[in-house]
C-alpha cells in the first residue's frame, strides 16, 4: 500500500479524525495578545487557564528586559553550529553551573527541548543489556524514549508501591542475567493529575536494592519545595534522585531544558548526547533569559507565594463546592466530571461563549470513555477574583451538564 494511501484512509488517527469539527477551537486554538490570565480567542477577552505559566514569568519586566537586550546584543542565530564544534559561551556553562547549584548537583546540561531531551537521556543513558522500572502514567516522552531501548522494561500500576515492588523484583532477576543495571523512571509532579511522584517511597528501595533513578519534575521545578527546586526537594531526597531532568517550558516560561546529575555522568552525556552532538546550541536570547529567569526563581519567592495563594483558593473552592479535582498536591488542578465527547464539546463550548473562560479539555481516547477532566492551570498572576468567577461558571456548568442540556450532537466550531 502507498504510504499516503495509508494515511489518507486512517483519517487522521485517534484525535485527528475530528480536526474537521475542531481544528481552530477545540485543537490548535489561537490565544492571543500579551501572555497572561486574559487574552484573545476568536475576536474576544477571555479568562485563561490554560498557560503553564506558573510563576508568571512569560512578561515579568525583568524578564522581558532580559530577552530583548540578549536579541539585541546577539541576534537569534548565536552561537552557530553546536555546542561540542562552535556553539559553546560562557553563559551557556553559567546557566549549566546555576542549574545545577539549584537542584543540588555536580553538574548540568543545557538540553534544546524538553521533550526532545527526556528521549535522548533515555536513550544514552541505558545499554540494551539495561533493565527499566517505570511508573504507568509517565509522561510520552518518557515513553518514547523507552521505544528505543532494546532491553527489558516493566511499567508499574501508577505511585502503587506494591506494584512497583513486584515489577521491581522482575527486572532484578533479568538483569542479573544480563549482567546490566536498573533504572527507575518517575516523574516529579504529574501533568495530567497533578498528584506527585512517590520519590520519598522509592528511594527507601535503595537500602536493599541497586538502582539509580531518573525523575522527571517539569512541573514540579519552580513550584514546588521550600526554594522550588521541585519534588526532591519537597521530600528532602535530593542526594537520592540520580538524574534530575526539567524543561524550561513550564514555570521558566522559555524553550529548553537540562538533565542535572553527578558531574562524571552529565560529562558522558554531554560527550554522547546524539540529539546535542548534531543539533545547534540554544541560542543566546533563550540562554541570557533563562539565565534572568533562574534568578527570579531563586531571589522573588513571592511569586511562588502568589501562586499557592491562587493553588489553595481555587482548589479549596472547588473541594467545597462538591467538585471532584482528585488526588493533585501541585498547581496542576484537574475537575473530573462524567459525560460523553458531545456533552464535553458543548460544555466547554458554553465556558467559552457564554462566560469567556478558556481552560483545555480532555476526553475519549486519551482518558476513558464517559469521562471529562477540564484541566486549569493557575499562576502567580491570577487574582482571587478569577478564582470566584471561575468557581461560579463551573458551578453553573455542571448543573447545566446534570440537567442534560448538553446532551446534542457536537458542533463544528472550525474555523
Amino acid at each position: 500500500m502507498d504510504i499516503f494511501e495509508r494515511i489518507k484512509k486512517n483519517s487522521g488517527g485517534p484525535i485527528g479524525k475530528y480536526q474537521r469539527q475542531s481544528h481552530g477551537y477545540f485543537t490548535f486554538p489561537k490565544l492571543e495578545g500579551e501572555i497572561g490570565p486574559r487574552m484573545n480567542f476568536r475576536g474576544r477577552e477571555v479568562l485563561n487557564w490554560s498557560l503553564n505559566n506558573y510563576l508568571g514569568l512569560a512578561n515579568h519586566p525583568e524578564v522581558r528586559k532580559a530577552d530583548a537586550e540578549g536579541a539585541v546584543r546577539f541576534g537569534m542565530a548565536a552561537p552557530m553550529g553546536a555546542r561540542m564544534m562552535s556553539g559553546q559561551t560562557v553563559w551557556h556553562e553559567e546557566l549549566e553551573r546555576n542549574l545545577a547549584a539549584f537542584v543540588k548537583k555536580e553538574d548540568a546540561f543545557l538540553l534544546n527541548f524538553g521533550y526532545q531531551g527526556m528521549i535522548s537521556v533515555i536513550d544514552t543513558i541505558l545499554s540494551r543489556h539495561d533493565v527499566v522500572v517505570y511508573d504507568s502514567e509517565s509522561h510520552a516522552c518518557i515513553i518514547d524514549g523507552l521505544r528505543m531501548h532494546t532491553g527489558k522494561r516493566f511499567v508499574f500500576a501508577h505511585n502503587d508501591m506494591d506494584s512497583f515492588k513486584a515489577q521491581f523484583d522482575h527486572a532484578t532477576k533479568v538483569a542479573e542475567q544480563t549482567k546490566g543495571g536498573i533504572l527507575v523512571i518517575t516523574e516529579g509532579v504529574f501533568g495530567m493529575k497533578g498528584d506527585l511522584g512517590r520519590l520519598d517511597e522509592i528511594v527507601k528501595f535503595k537500602k536493599d536494592y541497586n538502582f539509580r533513578l531518573l525523575v522527571d519534575d517539569a512541573h514540579g521545578f519552580g513550584t514546588m519545595g521550600r526554594t522550588g527546586a521541585g519534588v526532591a526537594e519537597h521530600y528532602g531526597v535530593e542526594d537520592q534522585v540520580d538524574l534530575h531532568f526539567s524543561t524550561f517550558a513550564k514555570s521558566m516560561a522559555g524553550i529548553g531544558g537540562f538533565i542535572a546529575a553527578d558531574k562524571e555522568i552529565v560529562d558522558f552525556l554531554r560527550y554522547n548526547m546524539r540529539s546535542q552532538t548534531y543539533a545547534k546550541s540554544l541560542p543566546m536570547p533563550m540562554v541570557i533569559g533563562a539565565l534572568k529567569r533562574l534568578e527570579l526563581i531563586q531571589t522573588q519567592p513571592e511569586l511562588r507565594e502568589k501562586l499557592w495563594t491562587i493553588v489553595n483558593a481555587l482548589q479549596n473552592g472547588f473541594r467545597d463546592n462538591g467538585f471532584d479535582i482528585g488526588c493533585t498536591l501541585s498547581p496542576v488542578t484537574p475537575v473530573y466530571m462524567k459525560g460523553g465527547v458531545d456533552e464535553a464539546t458543548n460544555l466547554v463550548v458554553d465556558l467559552r461563549e457564554t462566560y469567556n473562560l478558556f481552560c483545555s479539555v480532555v476526553v475519549y481516547p486519551v482518558i476513558p470513555k464517559g469521562e471529562i477532566i477540564l484541566r486549569i492551570i493557575p499562576t502567580a498572576v491570577h487574582t482571587l477574583d478569577d478564582v470566584k468567577y471561575t468557581l461560579d461558571c463551573f458551578a453553573k456548568c455542571r448543573g447545566k451538564l446534570e440537567a442534560g442540556e448538553y446532551q446534542k450532537p457536537m458542533p463544528s466550531m472550525a474555523e
